[in-house]
């Protein structure tokens, strides 16, 4: 049975674009001294990004959250994740 469920998106300059929440993880660092307890408490963050899914390669997923439909086609808020970062990517349904 085929997958009927449809998902937000938007078209910028004719190119479609799905609308996604990406579940990530961002690295912690802190350049102080610390104690070994204090170190041992560390954890990066778990993020969520709600954006627009511009590409995705094997090692990337390409993100921006703004875009100019006047002129050019031209991009803003825009992010790089490696992949190795990302949880999860949900498309966003209708």
């Amino acid at each position: 049975m085929a997958n009927s469920r449809k998902y937000k998106s938007i078209t910028v300059h004719g190119k479609k674009y799905p609308e996604v929440e990406i579940h990530w993880m961002d690295i912690l660092g802190d350049s102080s001294i610390a104690t070994a307890e204090e170190f041992n408490k560390m954890k990066p963050a778990n993020l969520i990004s709600k954006c627009y899914l511009y590409k995705r390669t094997k090692d990337y997923i390409y993100t921006f959250a703004t875009y100019q439909v006047d002129n050019d086609e031209s991009y803003g808020d825009r992010n790089v994740f490696p992949v190795g970062i990302v949880k999860k990517v949900l498309r966003i349904p209708l």
